[in-house]
């Protein structure tokens, strides 16, 4: 071969590597079926962490999640502990690290029930056998017992009432849902009669259970409740470090919902028996009750419920052990960030805690008696989360944009962190997933607005590129440097487009007033902001394209899409998702209510403009002005969403119909809040795509 023909050679075959080496874009059966893996648990010493891993997949029925074992220090690969098609949950390590209890709906039950896995070998045992199920379960301090979440009826005293009246309400020959108290629903569901209570029995197959509340006067008053959440009713709930008595947070006036906050107070009640007594009784909400390891503080987050304010910032809070109120001091009260998870290794010093801070969600820690926060530099991108100590080691999930979630150690001594599993990082690591690119500006009104911007896959500086900017719910939440299966941000991305990430007004992550400066502002302010970014993006991004605009979001985001369809006409398209039309209708249909009296300054019946000058809907008469009303806009909804419920869609879907506005309105009848099943999931992201492709 000559000389010329070789070098000609050389250079197609690198070309050819060049091509074929470079990494492909993202799709939706990659993201739908990477591995999910849950938040760890950690053993009493800090030897192994359990942990949920689900195999996705795009039929229910294939999907599998078991519990998984690792070592905490890194010596062994996680190995499988289950293999059913079941899901366990709240897994809880007995105080001798032999046992693991959980929660799940194996063959043969109805509902879900409580089980203890041996470590050394064999199948799990069931151990309740409760008509109405069981979850959320503990191990008492000395191992001999379980305390656990049931549901049970109003006024039935033991498991043979709580059996007949389920038989009862089965055997009825009418179908009806009463109501004397708000709230009615919650996500997507239909709330009922049903009460969560603490029930104790031994830690063993055929033992009697008892009902801790059964007969007491807090469950017969009529605010007595615990907080709603995916999962049903949670109690908080902790046993004293003795195991004489538990501690549980629960609300005192839920039946005041539509019209008052209502706090979760804490409570403790003897084992022996009796009335529960409220530790506190006050005006904060207080969640995840936990002791220090040599049982002498309990610690809590604590938010401020207040009748004139929404988004106050959730704080470290710790009380004396012996109980006493007036020594309740505030840890975090010097750092304007809300504590998200906390946690105490054994034989520390310092209290260790997660907080958002402009697209991460970092580590911090602060001497458990207080004094001076500190930010603990593990890393400098991504997000720590479900953080929890076992022993003297701290342990949880990290994950970024480009990393999705993993089981991760974090050092107390700056070692920074290191990854414990890797179930998917190779399968991330084969696509082109671009880091987020944070940038932050200063408003009209003289705010500091961050931003991240996600490039398109194959990027190339030559070229000019469509700009998406996508509105995160809330509001008060933030765009994170995260995993995110929703709204992937590199799936959103994928056709070849560059997508923008803006904190407006009311995220979280920047500070109580921050948060807070929404009020009386819902809508109008926080656009202006979103549509400030848009053009500073453009000014520091030369490859993007200002012919070439769009913008979405869902939730609040939805909220926030209605209302640019509204009020301008520099987008190209638009895409809401679960996004509400009229403040008023949403007031009064969602199953939250008084938060939005805060945010509007008053009810619906009162003088506050609010109410009508920020309803996208009712500035219909834009459209006549040419300022409003022309973008065409896809419009998508979940029909067992009982958050924003569907009747907004249909309400904007019908006014873009009225004035003539491209406008599409997909429907789901499955879904609620999010659409999370595989097969809805990827037919709603193709419709985007081609909404978006439509358009720009």
């Amino acid at each position: 071969m000559k000389l010329t023909q070789l070098a000609l050679a050389f250079v197609l075959a690198a070309g050819l590597v060049a091509v074929t080496t470079a990494k492909p874009t993202i799709t939706h059966q990659d993201l739908w079926l990477m591995k999910r893996v849950g938040a760890p648990v950690p053993s009493p010493g800090g030897k192994w962490a359990v942990f949920t891993v689900t195999q996705p997949a795009y039929d229910a029925k294939d999907q599998t999640a078991d519990l998984w074992l690792v070592p905490l220090d890194g010596s062994a690969l996680p190995r499988q502990l289950t293999q059913t098609k079941s899901t366990e949950s709240g897994a809880a390590w007995s105080p001798d690290a032999t046992k693991i209890a959980f929660s799940a709906k194996r063959e043969g039950d109805e509902v879900a029930q409580i089980y203890v896995l041996p470590l050394a070998g064999g199948e799990a045992e069931r151990v309740t056998s409760l008509t109405l199920g069981a979850r959320q379960p503990k191990w008492s301090p000395d191992g001999k017992q379980l305390l656990f979440v049931s549901d049970a009826f109003p006024d039935c005293a033991d498991e043979a009432e709580n059996k007949k009246a389920a038989t009862e309400r089965k055997d009825r020959k009418y179908n009806v849902r009463s109501y004397e108290t708000f709230p009615i629903r919650f996500w997507d569901r239909w709330l009922d009669e049903k009460q969560a209570h603490l029930f104790v029995q031994e830690a063993k197959a055929g033992a009697k259970s008892r009902d801790l509340f059964a007969g007491t006067k807090l469950i017969a008053s009529p605010g007595f409740g615990a907080p709603n959440t995916d999962e049903g009713q949670v109690l908080n709930a902790e046993w004293s470090p003795d195991g004489m008595s538990v501690l549980f947070t629960a609300l005192t006036n839920r039946h005041e919902a539509a019209r008052a906050p209502v706090p979760t107070q804490i409570f403790e009640i003897a084992m022996a028996g009796g009335e529960p007594h409220n530790l506190t009784s006050d005006q904060n909400g207080y969640s995840q009750l936990q002791f220090s390891p040599d049982g002498k503080t309990l610690l809590c987050t604590a938010t401020e419920e207040r009748r004139d304010q929404v988004y106050s910032l959730s704080r470290l809070t710790s009380f004396p052990w012996p109980f006493d109120a007036a020594k309740r001091v505030v840890l975090t009260a010097a750092l304007d960030r809300s504590v998200n998870r906390f946690a105490i290794p054994v034989g520390g010093s310092r209290v260790w805690f997660t907080a958002e801070e402009a697209g991460l969600e970092k580590l911090w820690s602060v001497a458990l008696a207080g004094g001076e926060v500190a930010e603990e530099k593990v890393t400098d991108h991504g997000c720590v989360t479900g953080l929890v100590a076992g022993g003297r080691v701290l342990v949880g999930a990290w994950d970024s944009v480009a990393n999705p979630p993993e089981i991760a150690s974090f050092g107390t001594n700056g070692t920074g962190i290191k990854l414990l599993t890797h179930f998917n990082t190779d399968k991330a690591a084969e696509l082109d997933l671009a880091p987020v690119e944070h940038f932050s500006f200063t408003s009209r009104r003289g705010k500091t607005i961050h931003s991240m911007l996600v490039r398109p896959p194959n990027f190339d500086s030559t070229k000019k590129y469509p700009l998406f900017v996508v509105i995160h719910g809330g509001a008060a939440s933030m765009w994170r440097d995260q995993w995110v299966l929703r709204w992937n941000y590199h799936l959103l991305a994928a056709p070849g487009y560059a997508v923008l990430l803006t904190d407006y007004t009311g995220s979280t992550g920047y500070g109580e007033k921050f948060s807070q400066d929404i009020r009386f502002d819902p809508l109008k302010g926080p656009a202006e902001e979103i549509n400030e970014s848009a053009d500073e993006a453009l000014k520091r991004f030369p490859f993007l394209d200002a012919t070439r605009q769009a913008a979405g979001g869902a939730s609040y985001g939805g909220h926030l899409a209605n209302w640019l369809a509204a009020t301008t006409t520099r987008y190209k398209c638009l895409v809401s998702h679960a996004g509400e039309a009229d403040l008023r209708m949403q007031w009064g249909t969602s199953d939250t209510v008084f938060g939005r009296e805060i945010n509007s300054g008053g009810p619906i019946w009162g003088d506050k403009a609010v109410w009508n000058e920020q309803s996208p809907a009712m500035l219909a008469g834009n459209h006549d002005k040419g300022t409003g009303f022309v973008t065409p806009i896809l419009l998508t909804v979940g029909e067992q969403d009982f958050r924003v419920p569907m009747n907004n869609a249909i309400l904007f879907f019908t006014l873009q119909q009225r004035l003539n506005v491209p406008s599409k309105l997909l429907v789901f009848p499955d879904e609620n809040h999010w659409i999370l099943k595989g097969e809805n999931h990827k037919y709603w992201f193709s419709e985007v795509h081609a909404w978006l492709a439509k358009y720009l």
